[in-house]
């Protein structure tokens, strides 16, 4: 347990607050499909619907391909508006099927962190199994960008062995973790690793499915937490994520949200003490240097 009240431990760069971490997950293309050996299709999300049969979802394969089509753009689009460079959490299949777009993350200079070879559970894989998943997502990505991940988003799930095989494999950070709203180390045989937590709360998929949040609630709630957030940054070391779907966030309904909410961003970044909008790896890179690794 790491619970304590007391001095900040360290400082964010330009004595920052806050550390903003916007992620853009980058799955269309890798979903669960009959086509690429998978027992059933992809649910429908945003529908509620599930189909247990082994038949393509035509319907649903296009519902994807809207998020290449026409989300990816207006999202890439807004982040080089702002100038945020963000970390795309991408399925490496993902990437290589949208050759395009990732020349386009490339170019503007964004990191490309894994989401694993698919947008796949490992909860069932067996160690060798999921040893060899890892490397043929970190060998994909590696040749679709021409730089290796550092870091490492599941979907959903993990085994007992995720982190370890991470830590084997080199891995800077870990994002598996919703304990806390700042950095910290965790190690396995005396080798470390970052563990950079990720939000759910603040996630786009707030707003994929009937009874969810709108537009306009998503809004108020990530702007509520930034400036709850940065104030607390005063005494406290906290890391805040945005998590944006192409799918999801890229619809003319959505998409303006998010630009509010980046532009909102942009205005405290520009503040003295305000907000540091960074990569997860340049977050992960700076914890670990202000806060040396003790085995």
């Amino acid at each position: 347990m790491r619970y304590q009240i007391g001095p900040k431990a360290y400082a964010w760069p330009g004595n920052a607050r806050l550390a903003l971490s916007v992620v853009v997950n980058v799955e269309e293309g890798a979903e669960a499909n009959i086509l690429d050996g998978d027992k059933y299709p992809e649910p429908v999300d945003e529908m509620g619907i599930s189909l247990k049969r082994t038949m393509r979802n035509h319907g649903n394969e296009s519902n994807y391909r809207y998020g290449i089509n026409r989300g990816a753009p207006r999202v890439m689009r807004l982040l080089a508006k702002y100038g945020i460079r963000a970390t795309i959490t991408g399925c490496a299949l993902a990437l290589e099927r949208a050759p395009e777009l990732t020349r386009e993350i490339v170019h503007q200079g964004h990191e490309v962190t894994s989401h694993g070879y698919r947008w796949a559970h490992q909860f069932s894989m067996s160690e060798d199994e999921e040893r060899a998943y890892i490397r043929k997502a970190v060998d994909s990505i590696t040749q679709s960008t021409g730089r290796r991940p550092q870091g490492w988003l599941s979907r959903y799930l993990t085994t007992d062995n995720t982190r370890r095989l991470l830590i084997e494999e080199g891995f800077l950070y870990h994002m598996d973790d919703f304990s806390d709203d700042a950095p910290f180390w965790d190690s396995h045989a005396g080798k470390p690793i970052v563990v950079l937590p990720y939000q759910l709360d603040n996630n786009d998929m707030k707003m994929w499915s009937e009874g969810s949040y709108t537009p306009d609630q998503w809004l108020k709630y990530a702007k509520d937490n930034l400036d709850w957030a940065l104030a607390e940054g005063e005494h406290e070391v906290n890391v805040m994520s945005i998590g944006l779907h192409l799918r999801i966030i890229g619809r003319p309904g959505r998409i303006w949200a998010l630009e509010q909410f980046l532009s909102y961003a942009a205005e405290r970044a520009a503040q003295p003490d305000g907000v540091w909008i960074a990569t997860r790896e340049e977050i992960a890179r700076h914890f670990a240097h202000q806060v040396p690794w003790q085995a």
